[in-house]
């Protein structure tokens, strides 16, 4: 009976939630992103994705974009535990046109969108949070420091920034 009612979760994981091979899992844009080309002024965005393989029937890994006014791409800021097993930062950094791409398989949501002179304003306050992320050297999956903790932690640096973390955001709680 055990066994039976173990395959059938297993098998219902399967189908909810990203899994298989994470270097053929998609990383295409979900098109909820602004374009850059278009949308001139500021932009600061937050999203979330679910976690990649059973995480995801828990949790979610989410990411800031930053996007300054006339800017032809967006800088994307995450943190990604396994880069720490590689000797490198988990605090990343990169630019794109996209900045919501899918999270391995997962479709990205958006959790804040701020576009124009509030952005203006608040890119500069959070570009410097970033700079002081305390644990950049530091990943630990429950309870944190993690993907989640970041966004978190700019968001209380940056309180103007009114971020609030969605509820399966596991480990946002760590950097109060």
């Amino acid at each position: 009976m055990f066994r039976s009612l173990l395959i059938v979760f297993v098998m219902i994981g399967m189908m909810s939630c990203s899994g298989g091979d994470w270097r053929t899992a998609s990383r295409e844009p979900a098109g909820i992103a602004p374009e850059p080309e278009q949308e001139k002024g500021a932009v600061i965005e937050v999203y979330a994705a679910d976690a990649f393989g059973w995480r995801g029937w828990f949790a979610v890994h989410t990411w800031i974009a930053l996007k300054p006014e006339n800017a032809p791409v967006y800088t994307v800021y995450e943190v990604i535990g396994w880069r720490l097993k590689q000797g490198r930062s988990v605090l990343t950094e990169y630019q794109t046109k996209h900045p919501d791409r899918y999270w391995y398989g997962a479709k990205p949501e958006k959790v804040l969108s701020i576009q124009g002179k509030k952005a203006s304003q608040l890119i500069p306050e959070i570009a410097a949070a970033i700079e002081f992320y305390p644990w950049a050297d530091e990943y630990t999956l429950f309870p944190g420091p993690n993907s989640n903790t970041f966004p978190a932690w700019v968001g209380l640096q940056v309180p103007a920034l009114g971020l609030k973390m969605p509820f399966r955001a596991i480990g946002s709680g760590y950097a109060n």
